[in-house]
């Protein structure tokens, strides 16, 4: 798709500071058309909580009208921030009070973004939402896109705020949704079930680069840990990771060093792995200096939890591993099937311990060769494509 306008809204600002799909496809949408990236808009709960330097962030200063509300950020791409608040209604829990509601901040905020399409001149332009249920609820009705597409990537009605209203809420919006594309399989299938012009685009992983296919040194802070070193690098928090796991593998091979790298919720915090003298909590590191990590992983695992939060997660931590040429054993999930054929799949925590000591053995630069291989394919340039063909696919 070339030469098309695309607005872009969903639940991350663009200067977020963590990791964002929303953003990462935007800039691909951006190499070829010319993209609106809308940030959320400010309510009213925020507006009066927030103290101190948090109220110096161009959010505030853009509602104070002491900053333009559009920036331009490369030669295709503009952010848009709306100096126009919106109420926090998602405590009301009367549907009929929630959407009459809901429509009145959903008109405010199309709007506010009606005024940067008449600036940039956009027509006949592609909606994209990530995953916003609740603030772009009536946009396909108040913009009147030419295209209204709704992107899946997290099972956020498992979540407390989003349950309620969102579990009502979603299959409509998935419904009338022109298309719907999802970054997992069992996303993709659950959006099937409202609307037939449902696809799995996967997604990308920065990480990924041609340069990066090397074995990188030994990170200082693990040259006095002895291997087999199994690894794990994510957020070490206990709705994603499951604690059993990870303490069967501790205490049954005690010969093997678990090294845990990123943050603590307070069950972590808490808990007596702390105590293994088998098991290395390293704390958080930036993105950019995994990667030396994995490379010295002898096997990379990823013992997700099960619940309705995780079973649908694209496994994006699987990708930076297989990068790295690591042998991985993971939970096995639907959203995991793709990776079968890369990876070693565990139902339970008895098979988790088996495949890793399988991982260990079978191991080999040929093995290696094909994971960087199978994870070099996912490019955002690859997930912005199956985007575009779903869009095609769904006007035959």
């Amino acid at each position: 798709m070339t030469n098309r306008d695309i607005i872009v809204v969903g639940q991350q600002g663009w200067f977020t500071e963590i990791g964002s799909n929303c953003k990462d496809i935007a800039l691909e949408f951006s190499k070829h058309n010319r993209v609106l990236y809308v940030n959320p808009p400010l309510d009213r709960i925020t507006q009066i909580k927030v103290r101190g330097a948090a109220r110096d962030t161009r959010q505030f200063r853009v509602v104070k009208g002491l900053e333009d509300e559009l920036e331009l950020i490369t030669p295709n791409l503009w952010v848009y921030t709306p100096s126009d608040v919106i109420e926090s209604i998602n405590w009301i829990k009367i549907p009929i009070i929630f959407d009459f509601l809901n429509k009145i901040n959903n008109r405010r905020f199309a709007e506010s973004i009606q005024k940067a399409v008449k600036q940039l001149n956009f027509k006949d332009f592609v909606l994209f939402n990530d995953n916003d249920i609740f603030r772009c609820f009536y946009l396909k009705e108040l913009l009147a896109p030419d295209i209204s597409l709704y992107y899946s990537r997290d099972n956020i009605t498992a979540t407390d705020y989003w349950r309620f209203h969102g579990s009502r809420l979603e299959p409509l919006l998935i419904k009338k949704s022109d298309v719907c594309v999802a970054n997992s399989t069992f996303l993709a299938n659950r959006c099937k079930q409202f609307n037939n012009n449902s696809f799995y685009v996967g997604q990308g992983c920065e990480m990924i680069s041609d340069e990066k296919f090397v074995k990188s040194s030994m990170p200082l802070d693990m040259l006095g840990i002895k291997g087999p070193i199994i690894g794990y690098a994510g957020v070490i928090i206990s709705i994603r990771l499951s604690f059993e796991i990870i303490r069967h593998i501790a205490i049954e091979r005690p010969e093997w060093s678990l090294v845990l790298i990123g943050p603590e919720d307070d069950f972590f915090t808490n808990s007596d792995l702390h105590q293994f003298k088998n098991v290395y909590f390293l704390g958080m590191k930036e993105p950019k200096d995994l990667y030396p990590y994995m490379c010295n992983f002898n096997v990379c695992i990823n013992p997700q939890a099960i619940n309705p939060l995780t079973i649908g997660n694209y496994p994006r931590k699987i990708d930076e591993y297989l990068a790295a040429g690591r042998p991985v054993v993971a939970t096995a999930t639907e959203a995991m099937e793709p990776f079968r054929e890369y990876c070693y799949l565990a139902k339970n925590k008895v098979e988790f311990l088996d495949l890793i000591e399988k991982a260990l053995i079978d191991n080999d630069s040929g093995l290696e060769s094909e994971r960087i291989k199978f994870a070099a394919t996912h490019t955002w340039e690859n997930s912005v494509r199956k985007i575009y063909e779903s869009i095609a696919s769904s006007k035959t």
